[in-house]
């Protein structure tokens, strides 16, 4: 290679350190470092929706699947936040000056694990600091955004949510047609016969099918438990309503899924009432963003196409790993 190609090679490397440069410090030109670092005092920052200088009322929103996939910090984005949600409710459990949390839930569900995580931990509050927990339900909160809604004191839903959705979906792919058709062969090479269980490479057996039907009805079982003791109704009539169905709000109110009809402020009103709160303040926690996310945030403007390319892969590699989920999907 010539001499000037190697220049024009190091030419080119300059301007793209240069413009990679410029975007970052960009970035950082128009940033509020006061508010960036606010985390570092109060790990949740307070939006006043509702002065008062009498009781306190904390909503809390839960937004999206619930699945414990927090974004790495590369690749941030604003979807809901497992770990980040909990550690929220535990604040506004522990917080001494708040006096009732609200849950504004709009989910169509999501894993079995992170649900129930969700649901003991709203348990737990409510046992340990006697805090009244109410849920408002917005668009949706279906499967397992019924599941956490179960426990609450209180559910109030709007006339037109979707909600319901009572069961557990195990989904796979058999797309061995697929590869026989295009000449495509899968090298599996597995410890035990059941080991590549819903594998897409094959047809799933009898015997699998059996297995995964047990898991699935174990699951449903502990579903139909937590409804028998949140809502206080039968099992008889929990498994009846739970066919996997949706309702909407008022029907599940006509059910007893949920105890009144409204929006969010409805909601507020009626724990206002209903604990005899007076001048309520009330206010919406919001996350901080940490330095580890700044930068991700950054790096991601930068890298737009590289940000999305990497989180399809990571859909690619999760939709190959089979799960249970509370999870209502149309």
């Amino acid at each position: 290679m010539n001499s000037k190609r190697w220049f024009a090679i190091l030419v080119a490397v300059v301007l793209l350190v240069a413009s990679i440069g410029f975007r970052f410090v960009s970035s950082l030109a128009t940033t509020n470092f006061a508010e960036m670092f606010a985390f570092q005092d109060n790990k949740f920052e307070e939006e006043v929706i509702e002065e008062g200088v009498g009781e306190k009322i904390a909503v809390l929103e839960l937004n999206g699947i619930i699945q414990d996939t927090a974004p790495t910090p590369l690749v941030n984005t604003t979807s809901y936040n497992h770990k980040r949600f909990l550690e929220m409710l535990n604040e506004a459990g522990e917080d001494t000056s708040v006096d009732g949390i609200i849950l504004h839930v709009n989910t169509p569900g999501g894993g079995v694990v992170e649900s129930a995580e969700i649901h003991d931990k709203i348990v737990e509050i409510q046992e340990e600091y006697e805090k009244p927990i109410y849920v408002s339900m917005g668009n949706t909160a279906a499967s397992g955004g019924y599941y956490i809604s179960a426990p609450a004191n209180k559910v109030v839903a709007h006339p037109a949510t979707l909600t319901g959705s009572i069961g557990v979906i195990m989904e796979g792919y058999d797309l061995s047609e697929l590869a026989d058709k295009w000449g495509i062969d899968f090298n599996t090479i597995k410890s035990g016969k059941y080991k590549d269980i819903m594998s897409f490479s094959r047809e799933m057996t009898g015997e699998e099918r059996e297995i995964l039907q047990t898991m699935v009805d174990d699951m449903y079982a502990d579903f139909v438990d937590v409804i028998v003791e949140g809502r206080e109704m039968s099992e008889s009539k929990v498994r009846e309503l739970g066919d996997g169905r949706v309702y909407t709000g008022s029907q599940a109110k006509e059910n007893g899924l949920v105890d009144e009809l409204g929006s969010l402020d409805d909601t507020i009103a009626y724990m206002t009432e209903d604990y005899d709160f007076s001048d309520v303040e009330v206010v919406k926690y919001n996350y901080s963003a940490s330095l580890d996310e700044f930068f991700g945030m950054s790096v991601q403007s930068m890298f737009t196409n590289e940000a999305e390319f990497l989180g399809i892969m990571d859909m690619v590699r999760e939709s190959n790993a089979p799960r249970a989920m509370y999870l209502y999907s149309n």
